[in-house]
């Protein structure tokens, strides 16, 4: 097993440590017992060593001290510095990764919550409402001709309409509905708590909404009207059947002459 630079520094700081100490006890032992006996026969050599002992004790110890301050704390150093790169990196890493998946999860163009987070959301909203019995609506919007603006005034004035139609969705929802493009100009609502007649005000009132925007866009004034369908949960039918239920009242819509909600 290989140790690292610095855990190489300190057992040799230990065994510099560890050698005065066992000088030092070395050193008691030979001034053990009654004062009287330090004139006895062969305790002069005895001093003598000791006094050589405490002579390599204290250069033990100044080479632990220097050991210490240019070999042990320089390590220290360097390690609390990578420390704190790789704390400022990992939270770099974590803040990036935060804004990664929060733009994997919105549209890029308006801002809004993006079909995959969607589609998520209305999963887990039919999930938890069941569990509390408690009613879900869901609302699929698309702009009516929408193709025909592009056309006519080009992709620009097409972004300023849908981020215009974005804004106004988002002033006409609560904080706990989930607003989303879908793609395209197409829109979602998932709006929890509320029964179909009440459903079907909010949508109306969007629709009108929608229809008196007046959007300047490259010296133009335009106006656009939406298609709405509208389904309220069975609690029977999964997250695809109940989207596929009110995407079908959204073509209904469409069939009847656009600009109005369908339920």
């Amino acid at each position: 097993m290989r140790f690292h630079k610095a855990e190489t520094a300190f057992f040799v700081f230990i065994a510099l440590i560890l050698t005065a100490a066992l000088a030092t006890f070395y050193a008691w032992t030979l001034v053990e017992g009654p004062a009287d006996a330090l004139y006895m026969p062969g305790r002069v050599e005895s001093i003598e060593i000791l006094q050589k002992l405490l002579l390599a004790i204290a250069v033990l110890l100044a080479g632990t001290l220097v050991y210490g301050l240019f070999f042990i704390f320089p390590e220290i150093r360097t390690q609390v510095k990578e420390g704190g790169k790789l704390r400022e990196m990992t939270a770099s890493l974590s803040a990036r990764s935060r804004n990664l998946e929060q733009a994997a999860l919105t549209d890029g163009l308006t801002g809004m919550q993006n079909r995959r987070y969607f589609d998520d959301a209305l999963r887990e909203y039919l999930g938890e409402f069941g569990r509390i019995d408690k009613p879900v609506g869901l609302m699929i919007l698309d702009l009516d001709h929408f193709k025909q603006v592009n056309d006519t005034y080009g992709h620009d004035a097409g972004d300023e309409v849908l981020r215009s139609v974005a804004k106004c969705l988002q002033s006409m929802t609560r904080y706990h509905d989930v607003v989303a493009r879908l793609g395209g100009e197409e829109f979602a609502i998932v709006a929890p708590n509320m029964d179909l007649e009440l459903l079907q005000r909010v949508a109306e009132r969007m629709r009108k909404a929608i229809a008196s925007l007046a959007i300047e866009t490259g010296g133009a004034q335009l106006n656009v009207t939406s298609s709405v369908g509208l389904a309220l949960w069975d609690k029977e039918e999964t997250a695809e059947e109940f989207y596929r239920r009110a995407d079908k009242q959204l073509y209904e819509a469409k069939r009847q002459g656009r600009n109005r909600v369908c339920a």
